[in-house]
Order: structure tokens, then C-alpha cells, then sequence
């Protein structure tokens, strides 16, 4: 436990059998529960952490009852439907097996699950989430298992859940004075454009190095989101924001250390993910302008951002004709197609900037320091 509260963390794994050991050794002592989640892997991950299940079989650490019996009555009928959504999500979930089974079991300080189908990194880190949301947990962090993350920063991550009563707390890699000397070019390249669109696309607009892993989500913030909905491979994290963000979950980043050659082996192919995550980007960024700007709570900023939007879609054809008749045909253009794309033009963007700027004040007040 940390100041009282209970901790655990999920640790996805595919094919991590060299790394998932010295995760396991490293983890920090005030951890209460490891929840491995293996993703079917191809090599021996499974019985690498059944190993070490057995050598700590000793180490058992209780968990404190947090479970409430409800009493119907005329007003909580609400509470009653969200307990039995709880039980039947877990149809949703990528199918899963937890190796403990036993009460005895159940105290075991390290909890092996078993995908029986391979699902995604997200789909992973979900499975966890919800063996933490169902036992209580009051602050859960993830950390990968190929050993990229330094067990000694895990307090530092886990601090503001359980003092601040923060929401979401990430890592952020790219603000540490080495970012430009340690992480590869490419893939500080890349973070930094999908860290620009997630920002636009979250409403979080003070987020930086969106794609680490190295995060600690409260309690409340587990219960406040479809766990089973998060998106399941490498746009996780992205979507997590979102999804957050529409929940009106606060959020705090930690300066991190980027850690490489430590043996992992990196399975993300930067050219494939950034097009793939741009459009899930896109989707995301419509989502929470309707439901959180229209369905929970109307705000301005809705209507000036497809407002600006509808004034692009008028300008752009207006441009290409202007651009057509002039560089293809070599005739003259109008004066007024001329000042009716200039007017569109930069009315359409003015009402971009207005419309971000709305979003930014608005979203002040979930961004911690």
C-alpha cells in the first residue's frame, strides 16, 4: 500500500519471456497487486510468471473488503443498474482466464491472466483495468513488460492519484533533458505529431508525449469510463484521453526518463501507426464534440467548430476552381470569386482559432500542474 491506499499494476505482455522476470524482481515493494495479463503470447511468458507465482507463493498480501451491500429502495434503482452492468461488461472483454482460483490464490501478490485470444496492447491494459475497478483498487498503474519503465519513478506516478485525487497521471518522456539524446529520431518525431493531434482530438491541450504507456488511473476515473470500449492496440492511449476527457476526468503529467536497450524488442512500425492513428484521431476528435458539447452539456464551441467546418468545405472548391482557371487554363480570375474565397478563407479560420481557444479555456480546469 502507498499512504494508506491500495495499488496494483497492469502489466501487458506479448512475447516477453527475456523481460517479464526482471519486471516482476524490480517491482516496488509498496505494489499490492501485479496483475500480468498475457496476450497469447507464441513463447513462454505464461510459465516464466507461474514460476515466479510459485517462489513468492509465500508472499500473500490481503486486500481490504470494499464490497456494499445495497438495500433497494424507490431512489437507488440507478445503482442497482450500473452493479449489473458491471457484471455483464465482462461478456465484452477479449476472452480471458485468471489463473488464481482458490481463496489462497486470490491473496497471491502476483495475478497471472490469460488472454485465450490474442487482442492488443489495449485490449490488455483493459482486461486489467477491470480486475482492479471489480477488486477495489484505489490507484492502478500500467507499466509495460519489456522493462522500458524505471520501477523507481512508479511512486512519483502514483502520488497525485493518491494525495491529489487526480484522475489520470502520465509519464511524459519528451520534456526530460535527454529526450533529444536517448529517444530514436523517428520515434521522437512521431510522438510529437501524434502528441499535437491528440491534443486537438482530447481537449487536453497541455498533453505532451501522448504515446507512453507509463500512466495511474484512479478509482473513480476506472468507473467513469466503458473499459471494454478502449481501443485495442496502439491507439490506446490516445483514445483513453478522449474518453477521459468526456468524463471530465483531471489530468497531470510526470517528468519520466526515456529508457531503451534494455532488451526490449519495440513490435510498432512507426509508418503504419501514425496514418492508422490520425484517422482514429479524426473520429475521436467528432465524438467528443457530440457528446460532450451537445448530449451532456451544450457549449458554444460546438456549434463554432462546425461552423468552421462547414465554411472550409464551401472554400476549398471555391479555391481549387480559382487555382484551376488560373494555373491550368491561364485565364483571369474574378474579383469577386477572388474576395468570396478570401472572405470564406479567412472567416473559416478565424473561427477555427476562436473555436480552439473556447476548447482550451474550457479544459483549463482538468489540466493539474
Amino acid at each position: 500500500m502507498l499512504k494508506n491506499k491500495t495499488v496494483a499494476v497492469v502489466v501487458p505482455c506479448y512475447n516477453e519471456e527475456q523481460q517479464i522476470g526482471m519486471v516482476i524482481e524490480t517491482m516496488p515493494d509498496f505494489v499490492d497487486r501485479i496483475i500480468i495479463v498475457n496476450d497469447l503470447s507464441k513463447d513462454n511468458t505464461a510459465q516464466v510468471v507461474e514460476s515466479y507465482i510459485e517462489k513468492y507463493k509465500n508472499d500473500h498480501r490481503e486486500l481490504p473488503s470494499r464490497s456494499i451491500k445495497l438495500k433497494k429502495t424507490r431512489f437507488n434503482r440507478a445503482e442497482f443498474v450500473v452493479e449489473e452492468e458491471n457484471i455483464r461488461e465482462i461478456s465484452y472483454f477479449t476472452d480471458f482466464e485468471v489463473m488464481q482460483k482458490d481463496e489462497a490464490e486470490d491473496c497471491s501478490r502476483i495475478v497471472l491472466i490469460n488472454h485465450l485470444q490474442n487482442g492488443g496492447v489495449g485490449a490488455a491494459i483493459a482486461t486489467g483495468y477491470k480486475w482492479a475497478k471489480d477488486h477495489h483498487i484505489d490507484c492502478t498503474a500500467v507499466m509495460a513488460g519489456d522493462g522500458q519503465m524505471d520501477p523507481d519513478e512508479l511512486e512519483s506516478i502514483c502520488l497525485p492519484v493518491i494525495e491529489e485525487n487526480v484522475d489520470y497521471v502520465k509519464g511524459n518522456r519528451l520534456i526530460h533533458r535527454s529526450a533529444l539524446l536517448v529517444i530514436p529520431k523517428v520515434r521522437y518525431f512521431g510522438n510529437s505529431i501524434l502528441s499535437i493531434l491528440t491534443k486537438i482530438a482530447s481537449g487536453y491541450w497541455h498533453v505532451s508525449d501522448t504515446q507512453t504507456g507509463y500512466t495511474a488511473i484512479s478509482l473513480r476515473a476506472l468507473n467513469a469510463i466503458r473499459l471494454h470500449e478502449i481501443y485495442k492496440r496502439y491507439g490506446m492511449p490516445n483514445d483513453m484521453l478522449v474518453k477521459l476527457n468526456i468524463a471530465m476526468c483531471t489530468l497531470k503529467e510526470v517528468e519520466i526518463k526515456p529508457v531503451y536497450e534494455v532488451g526490449e524488442q519495440s513490435k510498432m512500425k512507426i509508418h503504419k501507426v501514425i496514418p492508422t492513428l490520425s484517422m482514429l484521431l479524426l473520429k475521436l476528435f467528432f465524438k467528443r464534440l457530440w457528446f460532450k458539447y451537445l448530449f451532456r452539456d451544450f457549449h458554444p464551441l460546438f456549434l463554432l467548430y462546425h461552423f468552421t467546418f462547414l465554411i472550409v468545405l464551401i472554400s476549398i472548391p471555391l479555391g481549387l476552381s480559382i487555382a484551376y482557371s488560373y494555373f491550368v487554363e491561364g485565364s483571369s480570375v474574378s474579383t469577386q470569386a477572388l474576395i468570396a474565397f478570401l472572405f470564406f478563407f479567412i472567416s473559416g479560420f478565424q473561427s477555427l482559432l476562436f473555436a480552439m481557444w473556447m476548447d482550451i479555456q474550457d479544459n483549463e480546469r482538468l489540466y493539474k500542474s
